[in-house]
């Protein structure tokens, strides 16, 4: 067979270069292959990446950018990616080209904030567990979730309704400032993160800034449990309000969320049942704003399935209360099953708003308010003033008052109670009646006593453990955990009482606060009158009398 040109140069080269070698040429292999390429070139014999080089432009590749490589397309696949994986495709996708340097800096603040203010609830949860080694997905999905507390989706969805409010003139550039600057959105999210039912007790019906806070929380939500594929039902996120006018409010305040595949249905009076009816069963919202009444009339007529809900906050229990929706909202909460983390935005001060809260509120809650005022931080707490004619009086109806409240509880868990004494030598006195009478007395105890208090013996259990402590040690005594505190021996300035109401029962919804007067105690009748008149509880007639017939002048 006769061999090609190319196989006659290649020997011929081969040949030529053992020549070289031989010879002893002076010439580096480097320079050799620069000869020999040139050869070849001048030859019009290229190899292939010299050709490649050598490309012409074509009309596909007018600069020649590929070199003469083809384009291959690759073959779409058949499996296309669902709407609401588009959805959270365009979010993340925009919100890694966001620049918004207070978004940014924000969370970093609130991370901080948490970090260094709720170790306490982090750690219970983490201990909770790790105890139980077979605890559920839903309990490791919510310790992660308040370790990773604020994510940057809930501050990216502030953003997007901060931008919608100001875009319709609803915020003001020079006059309202920014979501992310919120001290009230600060304290919820720290509220938030222990895990506890939330009760707001700001005194006025909750504002748009406030509703961005809790819609952006329940869309964080909705997007966690997606990201660990856990199904969400239809709604996940429930808000009462008490009128039309308020679910407008709420509604146009979730409405930037749509975008973010969030969809948002406001059900109320204002229209047809049949409509709203028709509406719902065309589309599966993830919140749903309504009115109690409507929402039990849609549950009742099987339009809509409201059992599967986990976010559920309540607006206005004062106007709730005077419209008569009580039995609608229990029904409402009992139609709920499985967890739920519940908001009540309480501006009833009155002590009828306990039982609509205790239906609302199970078990331990957090308290959420910047207002510092008096009124604020005592509501739910119920102060009784007695009058007595001899300190024996005062000691028996203290022990008394601890009878009648031991008995009248019926939680499982024991009550909490507190004494506040004197230096005077009454203070042995009570600590011994109290013992004659059954209880477990803790004189002097710095110990915190908390709801997770399982140490006691069963018999003991029947009656609670009562504190006894000085009043020199209010300030540094944590209060928060005593529902019960009773003064057998009022205190001595009206600062002390003001420091306990303000500082007791901060997780629980009722609170009770016991003072025992004599005449002696007629120089602080005046300014306690006035602190029963500011939280709004009627004033005993007993304590007017001592006012009145006090020689002290009034100021």
């Amino acid at each position: 067979m006769a061999k090609g040109d190319d196989a006659v140069a290649k020997k011929k080269n081969k040949e030529r270069r053992k020549k070289m070698q031989k010879e002893g040429s002076s010439v580096s292999a480097r320079v050799a292959s620069i000869i020999a390429a040139k050869k070849r070139r001048l030859s019009g014999k290229r190899r292939m990446c010299q050709g490649m080089c050598f490309s012409l432009p074509t009309l596909d590749d007018p600069f020649n950018d590929r070199n003469g490589k083809l384009e291959f397309q690759k073959k779409e696949t058949k499996n296309k990616p669902s709407a609401r994986k588009n959805e959270k495709a365009f979010v993340k996708g925009k919100m890694k080209g966001i620049e918004n340097d207070k978004a940014m800096s924000m969370g970093s603040e609130i991370r901080k904030s948490l970090i260094s203010n709720n170790n306490l609830g982090i750690d219970q949860e983490k201990a909770k567990v790790q105890m139980n080694g077979k605890a559920g997905r839903g309990r490791q999905r919510q310790a992660r979730e308040n370790m990773d507390c604020p994510s940057k989706f809930l501050m990216y969805s502030l953003n997007e309704i901060e931008k919608a409010l100001r875009h319709e003139g609803t915020y003001n550039d020079d006059e309202d400032e920014s979501l992310f600057v919120s001290p009230w959105g600060v304290e919820f999210l720290k509220c938030y993160s222990t895990g506890k039912d939330i009760l707001e007790t700001s005194g006025s019906s909750c504002t748009t800034e406030q509703i961005a806070w809790v819609v952006s929380m329940a869309a964080d939500i909705i997007v966690r449990k997606e990201e660990e594929d856990l199904s969400v039902p239809s709604p996940s996120f429930l808000f009462l309000v008490p009128s039309q006018e308020e679910a407008v409010k709420v509604r146009m305040v979730c409405k930037p969320l749509k975008a973010l595949g969030i969809h948002t249905v406001s059900v109320h009076p204002g229209s047809s049942i049949d409509h709203q009816i028709h509406g719902l069963a065309s589309c599966e919202p993830e919140f749903l704003v309504s009115t109690p009444d409507r929402l039990l009339e849609l549950v009742s007529l099987k339009a809509i399935d409201i059992s599967g809900v986990s976010f559920l906050v309540v607006d206005g229990v004062e106007s709730l209360y005077n419209g008569g929706c009580l039995n609608a909202l229990k029904s409402i909460r009992q139609s709920i099953s499985g967890s739920l983390r519940t908001v009540v935005f309480n501006n009833f001060f009155s002590g009828a708003c306990v039982p609509v809260l205790q239906n609302l509120l199970l078990g331990s809650i957090c308290r959420l308010s910047i207002d510092q005022s008096i009124p604020i931080q005592s509501a739910c707490i119920v102060q009784t003033i007695n009058l007595c004619t001899s300190e024996e009086e005062r000691l028996l109806k203290s022990i008394q008052v601890l009878n009648d409240a031991c008995g009248s509880q019926l939680c499982s868990q024991p009550l909490k109670v507190l004494y506040v004494v004197g230096n005077d030598n009454s203070s042995f006195n009570l600590v011994k009646m109290l013992e004659i009478n059954g209880y477990t007395v803790s004189v002097e105890s710095n110990r915190s006593i908390s709801n997770d208090d399982n140490s006691l013996d069963t018999n003991i259990r029947m009656k609670p453990v009562v504190s006894v402590i000085n009043v020199e040690r209010i300030s540094t005594t944590n209060l928060a955990f005593y529902e019960t505190v009773i003064l057998p021996n009022f205190v001595p300035s009206i600062d002390n009482y003001v420091q306990i109401l303000t500082r007791m029962a901060r997780h629980s919804i009722k609170g009770n606060f016991h003072s025992f007067l004599t005449k002696e105690d007629a120089l602080i009748a005046r300014p306690l009158m006035g602190i029963l008149e500011q939280c709004g509880q009627a004033v005993p007639e007993a304590l007017r009398n001592l006012h009145l017939t006090s020689s002290v002048p009034e100021s």
